[in-house]
């Protein structure tokens, strides 16, 4: 095939395979998205046919994204981690000080939520896969202590707040029995944790 006529197919077929890895991009995020809702609300053992079905795609779409449930597990922690840091600069810089903590808190819930549900398969990649939490270690703690230390630097909740005290009164949420109602008493639970962090505040 002369050059020119190569280079004029190329560009047809350009269009096309833009719009599949769209796609592809597309199908792979909507699968991490439908999977951490159905871990937080079901569990790890949360069918693959029921992900890939509330996601739009076949059974075998998910496998060629995940070819093991592992994988989709690491993908969804890795992506929760990221939004929840991600959501720290996002209520830093739209809210008050203290307001843009207890939002985040809130926010930490669902990724509680998520964790507990990922809760077996996070263990087993804990001695498989050393990169997942090297990776990840230290972020979330890092989002709060920023939040706490800008909070109180406002004025907004009492000074002498250790951000690792605040976390560890978080972690106890994570511990707390799995009933039909966990996610509203946790609700309320970071209510009265802030309203102990604002007692005393100089603001």
């Amino acid at each position: 095939m002369p050059k020119q006529e190569m280079t004029a197919e190329a560009t047809r077929d350009a269009p096309a395979q833009k719009r599949l890895r769209a796609d592809a991009r597309r199908n792979r995020d909507k699968l991490v998205e439908v999977a951490a809702q159905m871990f937080a609300s079901d569990g790890v053992d949360a069918s693959l046919e029921e992900i890939a079905r509330r996601a739009g795609v076949g059974i075998g779409t998910l496998y060629r994204h995940f070819p093991t449930r592992e994988h989709l597990v690491e993908v969804v922690y890795r992506r929760e981690v990221e939004g929840l840091c991600h959501a720290a600069e996002e209520l830093a810089r739209d809210h008050p000080a203290d307001a843009a903590l207890e939002l985040w808190m809130q926010r930490f819930v669902d990724y509680i939520a998520t964790k507990r549900g990922l809760a077996t398969s996070l263990r087993l990649l804990l001695t498989t896969n050393s990169t997942l939490f090297s990776d990840t270690s230290g972020r979330v703690s890092g989002a709060m202590r920023s939040l706490v230390q800008a909070a109180a630097a406002a004025g907004k909740i009492r000074a002498d707040v250790d951000a690792s005290d605040v976390m560890h009164a978080l972690g106890g949420i994570y511990s707390a029995p799995n009933t039909p109602d966990w996610r509203e008493r946790s609700g309320r639970l970071v209510k009265l944790l802030m309203d102990g962090l604002r007692f005393g505040a100089r603001g």
